[in-house]
C-alpha cells in the first residue's frame, strides 16, 4: 500500500505540474500556502501578511471593488530578488501570483485570480538618479509622485501618468499617457532597460536587444513582474505651468467642443506645451437637474494661460471661470488627480472604465453621450458620482515613434475618452445597469468614428474588451504578441491583467 500511495502522489505532482495556474483544476492541486517556508525563501526585509491583519488589509484594498482577485497571502518584497523567489514557490505548488502597484488596475479580468499570492510593490521604490543625469532606475513598486517629486529636486522630469497614486510601471507596460507625453512620449517611450521576473521564476535584464522589448512597451502586463526599470529623464527647462478651467452648462456642448475642435486641437497639432482637458460632471450646486462640463486649458512655460487660447471659450459665457499659475508640480491637484482627490481615495466604491480611442470630437457624438450620461445618472442616484473624461492630450513625440516600433497600438489617435461609472456595490441588478451605461457610452461614440474597428486604451479596460481592441487589429500585431506569449510564458501565468492569450 506504501508503494501504491507514493505512485500515486507522483502522479498527481507531476499532473499538477502541467496545469497552468489559471486552469479550472488548479485549485485542485493547490497544496495550500505555507506562510513559515515562503517567508524563509525571501530576504530579511521582506514581509509576508496574512489575511485578518490590518497590513494584509492595506494591501489588498483596492481602488476598484468589483471582481478583486482572491488573495491567501501577500508577499511585500525589500529586493527585487524576493519576486523571483515568490513565482518560484507559487510555480512549484501551482499557485497563483498576480503583483500590485498602486492598486489601481479596476480591470475585471484580474478578479480571475482565485487562492493566489498578492506580490505588493511597495518597498521597491527607490529613484536613484544617474551620475550623467541623463537618466534614473526606478522601483517596480515606485508611485508617480515619488518619481516626480524625486526627479524634480534635482532639476529633472520624465513622462508618468496624470495621476499621483498610480505606478509608473502600471501605465507604462500598458503605454502611458501623461502631461508631457507632446514632448517627451509616453512613458513606456522613456524605458531604456528593465529587470523582470519570467514566468519561469528567473530575474533577467532587458533592453532593446531583446526580442521581448517590443512587447513590454505596450503588452508588458503579459510577460512578467518588472521589478525596477531605467528611464530617460530630462532637464527642467522652464517650471511653470498655468491653468483655466471653465464651467459650463450642458446647453453649450456644441459649440464647447467645436471650438475646441477647430481652435485648439486643429487635426492633432496642438501644440506640444498645451493640453485639453474635460469632464461631465455632476455639480448640484451649479445646476442640479443636469451634469456640467469642467474644461481645462493646460500650458506649459508660462504663468498666464495665452489669451488667443482662452477668449474664444470666454465667448461661450461659462457660468464660471477659475485661473491659477505654479509648476508641473501643481498639475495632478488642479485636475483633481492629486493624493487628496477621489480618484486617489479607496473607499470600497466600484469604479469601471470604458475608454476609446478617437481622432477627433464628434460633435453630434459629444451631445449624445452628454444626455444620455446626464439622464442616466440623474434618474439612478446610486451612479451620481460618476463622471465621464476626455483627454485631449500632445501628440509630437508620441507619433514620433513608429507605431510598428512597439506593442503600443493607438499613437495614430488623438484623443482618450473613457466614462468613468461609479457606484457603491449594491446587487447585481445596479452593476448590469452600470456596465451597460459605460458600454452604451461608449457605443455612441465608437459609431460615430466610422470605424469598423474599436480602439481601446489598456490601462483603462473594463475587461470585456477583444484583445484586438486593446493591442492592435492588425494580424502581424496579434501574431507576434501570440509568438512572444508561447516563448516566455507558455503556462499562462501572467494572464490574469489583460490577457492576449
Amino acid at each position: 500500500m506504501e508503494v501504491v500511495a507514493a505512485i500515486a502522489a507522483w502522479a498527481i505532482s507531476a499532473t499538477c505540474r502541467n496545469i497552468p495556474a489559471n486552469s479550472l483544476f488548479a485549485g485542485l492541486c493547490n497544496r495550500g500556502i505555507d506562510v513559515e517556508e515562503l517567508a524563509g525563501r525571501l530576504s530579511p526585509g521582506a514581509k509576508v501578511y496574512k489575511p485578518g491583519t490590518d497590513a494584509f488589509a492595506q494591501a489588498t484594498t483596492r481602488w476598484s471593488t468589483l471582481d478583486a482577485p482572491g488573495v491567501d497571502v501577500v508577499v511585500v518584497p525589500s529586493v527585487e530578488s524576493d519576486v523571483a523567489e515568490t513565482v518560484k514557490y507559487g510555480n512549484e505548488r501551482n499557485i497563483p501570483y498576480l503583483p500590485v502597484n498602486g492598486g489601481h488596475g479596476a480591470i475585471i479580468t484580474v478578479g480571475k485570480m482565485r487562492g493566489g499570492i498578492e506580490i505588493w510593490m511597495n518597498d521597491l521604490n527607490a529613484v536613484e538618479i544617474a551620475g550623467d543625469g541623463k537618466t534614473a532606475k526606478i522601483g517596480g513598486g515606485t508611485l508617480s509622485k515619488t518619481v516626480t517629486d524625486t526627479l524634480w529636486a534635482a532639476g529633472k522630469q520624465t513622462s508618468t501618468g496624470a495621476c499621483e497614486c498610480t505606478s509608473i510601471l502600471g501605465p507604462g507596460l500598458g503605454g502611458g499617457h501623461g502631461f508631457h507625453q507632446g514632448r517627451y512620449g509616453l512613458v513606456a517611450d522613456q524605458f531604456l532597460s528593465m529587470n523582470i521576473v519570467l514566468a519561469d521564476g528567473s530575474l533577467r535584464t532587458i533592453d532593446e536587444t531583446s526580442d521581448l522589448w517590443w512587447a513590454m512597451k505596450g503588452a508588458g502586463h503579459n510577460f512578467g513582474i518588472v521589478t525596477s526599470v531605467t528611464s530617460k529623464i530630462y532637464d527642467v527647462e522652464s517650471p511653470n505651468w498655468a491653468y483655466v478651467v471653465f464651467t459650463f452648462t450642458g446647453d453649450k456642448i456644441e459649440e464647447l467642443y467645436e471650438t475646441t475642435k477647430n481652435h485648439l486641437l486643429k487635426n492633432g497639432t496642438q501644440p506640444k506645451e498645451v493640453i485639453n482637458y474635460s469632464y461631465y460632471i455632476n455639480l448640484p450646486d451649479v445646476d442640479p437637474d443636469n451634469t456640467v462640463v469642467l474644461f481645462y486649458i493646460l500650458q506649459g512655460g508660462v504663468q498666464v494661460v495665452d489669451s488667443d487660447l482662452t477668449n474664444p471659450f470666454v465667448e461661450l459665457g461659462p457660468v464660471a471661470t477659475t485661473s491659477s499659475a505654479g509648476t508641473y508640480l501643481d498639475l495632478a491637484a488642479w485636475t483633481g488627480n492629486g493624493n487628496a482627490d477621489p480618484p486617489c481615495q479607496k473607499v470600497g466604491l466600484v469604479n469601471t472604465r470604458f475608454p476609446i480611442d478617437v481622432e477627433t470630437y464628434d460633435i453630434q457624438a459629444q451631445r449624445q453621450v452628454y444626455d444620455l450620461f446626464s439622464s442616466a445618472t440623474h434618474e439612478t442616484p446610486a451612479l451620481n458620482g460618476s463622471l465621464f473624461l476626455f483627454e485631449g492630450y500632445s501628440l509630437q513625440a508620441v507619433k514620433a515613434v513608429p507605431q510598428e516600433s512597439t506593442a503600443v497600438s493607438y499613437r495614430g489617435d488623438n484623443l482618450l475618452f473613457a466614462p468613468l461609472i461609479i457606484y457603491p456595490p449594491e446587487g447585481e441588478e445596479l452593476k448590469k445597469k452600470a456596465a451597460k451605461l459605460g458600454e452604451d457610452l461608449r457605443q455612441i461614440l465608437h459609431k460615430a468614428t466610422g470605424r469598423k474597428e474599436m480602439h481601446t486604451y489598456v490601462n483603462y479596460a473594463f475587461g470585456t474588451e477583444t484583445k484586438e481592441q486593446m493591442y492592435g487589429h492588425e494580424e502581424w500585431r496579434q501574431k507576434k504578441l501570440l509568438d512572444l506569449k508561447n516563448k516566455y510564458d507558455p503556462d499562462r501565468k501572467f494572464s490574469f491583467y489583460a490577457p492576449i492569450a
